[in-house]
């Protein structure tokens, strides 16, 4: 692993990529692949990259990353429970004193 992450930084340095390039781009690799293993959840995929999630939100914001996809999938699992805006309201009338 090591021995391919230096010729990524090899071939990178050769291509001009710049310092601050190459950090934005790995970290836009490395959270959309933790984020796609947690089906887009943000709170487990934080956990597993060691930060709090409102961290990871502000890095996903700032790196312009796009995880609906990988939220569209999971809302797609037919075993969740619906949204409470999909159950029926029901309100029962308290008897008046």
């Amino acid at each position: 692993m090591k021995n391919e992450l230096a010729i990524l930084v090899s071939e990178m340095n050769t291509s001009g990529i710049l310092y601050d390039e190459a950090v934005r781009e790995f970290k836009k690799v490395f959270i959309a692949h933790v984020l796609e293993q947690n089906k887009g959840n943000q709170c487990k995929a934080a956990k597993q990259l060691g930060m709090h999630r409102n961290t990871l939100s502000r890095t996903i914001t700032e790196l312009a990353l796009d995880i609906r996809p990988l939220r569209k999938s999971n809302l797609q699992n037919k075993d969740r429970r619906p949204p409470r805006s999909a159950a029926p309201l029901t309100m029962e009338k308290k008897a008046a004193r």
